[in-house]
């Protein structure tokens, strides 16, 4: 009996340190396929006629100025959710960004990792993060994406007060593995890419796969002409229309594409699986990619 006794109240001891630690990352569930498309808004769904481009992890002298390059010759703008930490190491090339007509973005300060609770250092870092991204770039921010898409109650809170606005999205290119390629990076984004997504690509391996950058650098071109076949303008969040409307899927092209770094993106036929954003869309053709398969 009394053994039980102590287990119980060990028990009564524990579970409000567990409901706090709950009701801190419980948020950060959201950017789950399934409850991403719950909240259109948070996923990045915007006007079914564009797609928003976004990259994160930024800035990188030893990549982020190459993007830029390849974004200018395809004449395409992009949003970076950049790191305060990178912005201020940096501080030249985040206004590079700027100067080139690219939107900025907040990604935190930090690449961290959010799984205990810590709203003092959401309290701190987040506003430190935003207010370094605008003296250096002389622009104000309107936009955050945490990192690993983890949302924190903590993050909810530090990103009101400091007037961001949280968007996810609704594909990506697992561009961040050692394995990846042009070509499965291009057709990772194809298979979950509708008209009004948001799509989340990266700018270097500050948190990835060293090297892996070259991947994306690689799809990028092919990624960009297959949305254009398809129909689709592809912009910063800024020209989204981010509002919570629904996506329209739409069928590109048959012509292949050859990347401007000499890759050829065989990214094959996408699969039926896609982010619509609102139940309104579900059943109906995702966007695919016009490459052979």
């Amino acid at each position: 009996m009394r053994q039980g006794s102590r287990a119980g109240r060990a028990a009564y001891a524990v579970a409000p340190v567990l409901a706090v630690a709950l009701a801190h990352i419980g948020p950060a569930a959201t950017w789950l396929p399934e409850l991403r498309r719950r909240f259109p808004a948070l996923a990045g769904l915007g006007s079914p006629r564009h797609v928003a481009l976004t990259f994160d992890d930024g800035p990188d002298p030893a990549s982020t100025p190459q993007f830029l390059d390849v974004l200018e010759r395809l004449g395409v703008r992009a949003t970076f959710f950049v790191l305060g930490e990178n912005a201020a190491r940096h501080p030249v090339l985040a206004r590079e960004l700027v100067r080139r007509g690219h939107e900025i973005a907040v990604h935190g300060w930090s690449h961290d990792r959010p799984w205990w609770p810590s709203p003092v250092r959401d309290a701190r870092e987040l506003p430190r993060a935003v207010r370094v991204v605008g003296e250096v770039t002389g622009t104000v921010p309107h936009w955050y994406r945490p990192p690993y898409g983890i949302l924190t109650s903590g993050r909810w809170a530090a990103a009101r007060r400091a007037g961001l606005r949280p968007v996810l999205w609704t594909a990506w290119g697992k561009d961040w593995r050692h394995d990846a390629t042009p070509a499965s990076v291009r057709a990772t984004v194809a298979a979950d890419l509708r008209g009004g997504g948001t799509v989340l690509l990266h700018d270097t391996d500050h948190a990835s796969a060293p090297g892996s950058w070259r991947a994306t650098l690689g799809a990028l071109p092919d990624i960009v002409r297959d949305c254009h076949e398809a129909g689709l303008a592809v912009g910063p969040l800024g020209e989204h229309g981010t509002g919570g409307a629904a996506a329209t899927s739409v069928t590109a092209g048959t012509a292949g594409a050859t990347g401007a770094t000499g890759a050829t993106g065989a990214a094959g036929t996408a699969g039926t699986a896609g982010l619509a954003g609102s139940a309104g869309t579900e059943g109906r053709a995702p966007f695919r990619s016009p490459a052979p398969g």
